[in-house]
């Protein structure tokens, strides 16, 4: 899988084609993060592979449907649960993100596994992704901007003059 774009999150739901021993088939339901259907589609048959016995031959996508975020204008904070192939094995993890939507999390997250831990987008699969609440957060990237009294000063603001386009002497951008 190439992580380009955005990824949006997806709800698969497939079966394994009805037989004639076995004529009523359960559904099986994913939430798949992918860039684009085809992919989520592809992603879900990985996965079923590995947790049932049917594979895309012998089964069916019943639908494949794109999930929007119900609050797109809310910062929220997401945990996000995943396991990935390293060089040396493989590892679980727990982050957290802060974003607007779920599909900027998972795609935050995508990057940030890339140039922390050099793991490529086919070997990352998560596991679970969820809205944590401020007090439930753990990661201090995170929790500093919880701050009710937060500021952003700008120490190197240089100052322009209108109308003069020569100055004699050097600016002086400190300003605390």
């Amino acid at each position: 899988m190439k992580a380009k774009g955005t990824l949006k999150e997806y709800t698969v739901i497939g079966r394994k084609l009805p037989t004639e021993s076995e004529p009523v088939t359960p559904l099986y339901r994913m939430r798949i993060f992918a860039t684009d259907p085809v992919v989520a589609k592809s992603r879900f048959w990985y996965f079923l592979r590995q947790l049932r016995k049917f594979k895309k031959t012998t089964g069916e996508i019943v639908s494949c449907e794109e999930v929007k975020e119900k609050y797109p204008l809310k910062v929220k904070n997401f945990g996000i649960w995943l396991r990935y192939n390293s060089r040396s094995g493989t590892h679980n993890m727990y982050r957290e993100y802060r974003d607007l939507t779920v599909n900027g999390a998972i795609t935050q997250c995508y990057r940030d596994m890339g140039a922390r831990h050099r793991a490529r987008a086919h070997s990352i699969q998560i596991i679970r992704c969820e809205s944590v609440a401020a007090n439930k957060c753990r990661r201090p990237l995170v929790t500093q901007m919880h701050d009710s009294k937060i500021k952003f000063p700008l120490p190197c603001r240089v100052q322009k003059n209108h109308g003069e386009l020569v100055q004699a002497n050097r600016p002086s951008t400190y300003f605390l």
